[in-house]
């Protein structure tokens, strides 16, 4: 299994780079992938979709996925791609510390 480094953590990651133990996650570890990720500084919106993302995941068994994330959580489709540009739920979900929502390419 690949592993990175973000934030000084040690974390394991898939071919794609999202993590394969979310229990691996820090806030440190979602802010290097924020940045990796071409995503400037987590704002309050930001950790409002990871935080729901995370809760969600734990209640569902599954990570969120797009439509989901944005009926549920408090922020629209259009703050979504505005916050997570180039793939919202799939970046949403990899800044969390979860797999790639089923669905997204």
């Amino acid at each position: 299994m690949p592993a990175a480094t973000y934030a000084g953590h040690e974390v394991e990651v898939n071919e794609e780079g999202f993590l394969t133990q979310s229990d691996q996650w820090t806030e440190e570890v979602a802010k290097a992938i924020a940045e990796e990720s071409g995503i400037g500084p987590l704002t309050d919106k930001h950790w409002e979709v990871i935080a729901f993302c995370r809760k969600d995941a734990e209640a569902q068994g599954t990570p969120p996925g797009l439509r989901r994330i944005s009926k549920l959580s408090g922020v629209n489709m259009k703050e979504l791609y505005q916050l997570f540009p180039k793939g919202p739920g799939k970046l949403a979900a990899k800044v969390s510390g979860l797999p790639k929502p089923q669905g997204c390419i």
